[in-house]
């Protein structure tokens, strides 16, 4: 039953009947207890898990302040931003330049492409991270000793934009959703560099995101027999500067705060934005980028879709030099150019922040 390197793509049930995706195998009616290949064992600190605490709430940040407030209501959300990058490193975005009818479009045709025929799926299948469009199941499974209750589709769409050809609809919905979060990033950006003391634009200008890297990461959960037994994604920090998420309306996401998993509600109303590890190393260290981890359940299908808002894939990315000093904050991390950074991270299996801890100093 072990899956190999050369069968990427491929698993497995009890009877050894091959299934190329999670969705597969949950529609086969020869399913009806997890298949051992993807019993996930939790260690004791993993059991903690509690929802937000009404002393210590999720941040919420309010786009629309940020972008045309008052010079004060501008101030005090750059304020705000800072605190939600420095303490939880994630924040819930309200009141955003993205229409309700866009996500929902975005999400009906990420829906669509899922429930396309296994072998036009496969069509997209990749096995090498730079691929600009890869389909495939688990996370690395060539890498994963376990596998995990997850299908994806990661699609490249800045600086060059691709799209798969299926279904109709996709391509359309995925250039206006590409465009509107691809700005609606560096905005964020813009006020996060303010509250490192940093200018405006530099973040946007030192990272290049002229030429920058935004990748379109959709993750299908289906129902799982034994939920408690299983894991959609093991807990992991993102590449990048920002991830931006938007969910079905189904529950699963957990964040590591203060040694707890905090469950953060789905709602339609909100994207959720995490610190990623290149901001973590650009600030050198002041903003954390959040472990988080997806949960399944025996339920409902669950869709997350998270845009990577990321540095150009040449860029070096370092600590800020205006953040350091030789005495009281030295530089912490080591300079790595993105695309290096990103091969570092496909050669790892998912472990927390692992990767990020192989660049600091």
């Amino acid at each position: 039953m072990a899956t190999t390197a050369s069968e990427v793509g491929k698993v497995q049930s009890n009877n050894r009947k091959s299934f190329t995706s999670v969705k597969a195998l949950t529609e086969s009616p020869e399913l009806t207890s997890l298949p051992p290949s993807y019993t996930y064992t939790t260690n004791s600190d993993d059991e903690i898990v509690a929802d937000p605490d009404e002393d210590d709430p999720i941040p919420v940040i309010d786009y629309s302040l940020l972008v045309a407030g008052t010079p004060d209501q501008r101030a005090k959300t750059i304020q705000d931003l800072g605190k939600a990058c420095e303490e939880w490193g994630f924040f819930m975005l309200i009141n955003y330049s993205v229409s309700k009818s866009i996500m929902e479009k975005m999400v009906d045709e990420v829906f669509a492409f899922f429930n396309l025929r296994e072998e036009e799926k496969q069509e997209y299948a990749g096995k090498d991270v730079m691929d600009p469009i890869r389909y495939g199941t688990s996370s690395n499974v060539s890498m994963d000793k376990v596998l995990f209750w997850r299908d994806f589709l990661k699609i490249v769409v800045h600086p060059e934009f691709h799209s798969p050809d299926k279904p109709p609809g996709f391509r359309e919905a995925l250039t206006e959703y590409s465009r509107r979060s691809w700005k609606l990033g560096k905005d964020l950006l813009k006020g996060i560099s303010e509250s490192l003391g940093l200018e405006v634009n530099y973040i946007e200008d030192t990272m290049n995101l002229d030429s920058g890297f935004q990748m379109i990461a959709a993750n299908l959960y289906p129902p799982c027999p034994q939920p408690e037994l299983a894991m959609g994604i093991p807990p992991h920090s993102d590449h990048g500067l920002l991830n931006l998420l938007m969910q079905n309306g189904v529950s699963g996401l957990q964040l590591l705060h203060n040694g707890k998993w905090i469950n953060v509600s789905s709602t339609s109303s909100c994207l959720l934005v995490f610190v990623s590890d290149h901001l973590e190393v650009v600030s050198n260290g002041k903003y954390k980028s959040v472990v988080h981890r997806a949960v399944v359940s025996n339920k409902a299908t669950r869709i997350s879709l998270a845009v990577v808002i990321a540095p150009s894939l040449e860029t070096v990315v370092e600590p800020a030099k205006e953040l350091l000093d030789n005495q009281s904050n030295p530089a912490a991390y080591i300079g790595m150019k993105h695309r290096d950074y990103m091969q570092l991270q496909s050669s790892n299996r998912l472990n927390g922040k692992s990767v990020l801890d192989k660049v600091k100093i």
